[in-house]
């Protein structure tokens, strides 16, 4: 008897997830991810926050500090590059690809690690160190920040889905276009410095991309804007996020036909 979509669904999902635990369980101990990894990024967020301070260059405080909290957990949502890419060198993509499921679903699920990570690392960015830094939090506040957290790492992680599936005939890029993609982000999406400052065009692609838009919902809610300014930068970027994850699946099902036409569905590096 043939699964129905919606059972076969939640069995990727269920099994994708416990994969992405167990993976981050495998990278991280709680003293690692804490003193380790928490602290290395902590330590990003002071580091562009100070050196705005000591230049007088890409706003104030304030600006830098939420920009740079936030931009941690995209960083590690990018993270899905790298570990989609090892599938074929684990030599499991074949495998993957004669599974009776859809191949995008597969890696979809395969590493939400990073969103867990990411959205935790934020989630401490901003609520304990943010506060030295003049960021003031309420208990109406807190929850809004939280979901734009999540929000960010969702979209930036279908983002980083695309790149995977454009990469996945070429292992050997994978961090060079992960490094590049989160780079690039943090220097046009409004990070470091206002998206206006950069002309029309690095504008227009600045856009496209969620972690703009969260962002300045997250400006604006700290701002006291009005709440339909916070929702009208949420909703937009969430739209985008999802823009992104239909090419991402898009996109790697063009990788299994492929595959499996030319017979390139193989171990790499």
């Amino acid at each position: 008897m043939t699964p129905r979509p919606r059972h076969k669904a939640l069995t990727i999902l269920r099994h994708g997830s416990a994969i992405a635990l167990a993976e981050l369980a495998a990278v991280h101990t709680w003293r690692t991810w804490l003193f380790g990894w928490l602290v290395r990024m902590l330590s990003q967020v002071v580091f562009f926050t100070l050196a705005g301070r000591l230049t007088g260059a890409g706003g104030d405080e304030k600006f830098l500090v939420i920009g740079n909290a936030l931009m941690v957990c995209a960083i590690e949502a990018t993270m899905v590059v790298a570990s989609s890419a090892w599938e074929r060198s684990l030599g499991t993509l074949p495998l993957l690809v004669a599974a009776p499921s859809q191949l995008a679903w597969t890696f979809v699920v395969r590493s939400l690690q990073w969103i867990v990570s990411g959205t935790a690392t934020s989630s401490v960015a901003l609520f304990v160190l943010g506060p030295a830094f003049g960021l003031r939090w309420t208990p109406g506040t807190v929850p809004v920040a939280w979901v734009l957290i999540v929000l960010t790492a969702l979209g930036t992680y279908c983002f980083g889905l695309t790149l995977a599936a454009l990469v996945a005939d070429r292992p050997t890029l994978r961090n060079v276009v992960a490094n590049t993609a989160y780079l690039g982000m943090m220097a046009v999406c409004g990070v470091q410095v206002p998206t206006g400052y950069w002309p029309g065009p690095v504008q227009a692609v600045a856009q496209a991309l969620p972690l703009t838009h969260e962002l300045a919902a997250l400006r604006a809610l700290l701002d006291d804007a009005p709440a339909v300014r916070v929702l009208r930068h949420a909703s937009l970027g969430a739209a985008i996020g999802a823009g992104w994850l239909a090419v991402a699946v898009f996109a790697f099902g063009r990788v299994a036909q492929r595959g499996r036409r030319t017979g390139t569905i193989e171990f790499g590096t």
